[in-house]
């Protein structure tokens, strides 16, 4: 199962979404890859506990040998697998970020590689789950992640800003169907940083339903223990176990793998 945590606009928890069910999935016993395409590598530092040096120790190195023709050499799948890291946790991988993917970017989008990613990742054995962070911007690496997954997770915060973004997204979302994946699915909006004795949240949160969109039933509450929690590089499952937010993370996984 390959999903995509996905919004164009920045700040909404899309790392912590996905490291945190991440983390969730390899507890109950899956191979789990997390792929990290934001330069600014969030997802990197939490779960390895410090960003990678060496670029060709990280998936900047894929993309750099997509650009050149290996006749003989290793092949897409070799390439990525090359570049994957144990964390602390069993069943627990990570493909980390680097600053190289910024001056790749346009040279990448030149050669048409948007394909690259999910080529390897077809080939790709062994894993159960495979998350993929993206900046957050419309840029080649959110949409060879968004081309590469079967599933499209969207984080929400309930702000009129974030409703406004969420159009644009989803018609963002429904152009990379059509055009490049058709089995691309939006699996579920999750909101994020609800307080659940504010109208406001409470409000734009019935109005998305209303309008039909796919509103996930498990929300996430803000809480200082997130901060707490990427400072000591641990998700929240192995930091807090018993915490309310941690419960709200499984309850969260529970309802997405239910459907499958």
């Amino acid at each position: 199962m390959r999903r995509v945590v996905f919004n164009q606009k920045g700040g909404v928890g899309k790392s912590t979404i996905a490291c945190n069910l991440a983390a969730i999935s390899a507890i109950d016993d899956k191979k789990t890859l997390v792929i990290d395409l934001d330069v600014q590598g969030n997802t990197t530092h939490y779960l390895l506990g410090g960003k990678i040096t060496d670029p060709d120790r990280t998936i900047a190195h894929f993309f750099k040998e997509s650009l050149g023709v290996n006749l003989f050499g290793k092949s897409n799948s070799q390439v990525l697998a090359s570049v994957i890291h144990e964390t602390r946790w069993p069943n627990l991988y990570v493909i980390p970020a680097h600053a190289e993917l910024e001056p790749l970017q346009s040279r990448l989008e030149s050669r048409y590689k948007i394909y690259k990613l999910r080529e390897a990742l077809d080939q790709l054995e062994g894993f159960d789950h495979v998350y993929l962070d993206t900046p957050a911007a419309l840029n080649f690496y959110s949409r060879t992640a968004l081309i590469a997954a079967k599933l499209c997770l969207i984080p929400f915060d309930c702000d009129a800003f974030s409703r406004d973004g969420l159009y644009n997204l989803l018609a963002t979302i429904a152009e990379i169907k059509a055009d490049h994946n058709a089995d691309l699915t939006i699996e579920g909006i999750v909101v994020n940083q609800f307080q659940s004795r504010a109208n406001l949240p409470q409000q734009l949160v019935e109005s998305l339903i209303a309008e039909g969109h796919p509103v996930l039933d498990s929300k996430i509450s803000p809480s200082v223990k997130v901060r707490e929690s990427h400072s000591e590089s641990q998700p929240l499952i192995h930091y807090a176990p018993d915490h309310k937010l941690t419960e709200e993370f499984l309850a969260l996984h529970l309802e997405l793998h239910s459907k499958y």
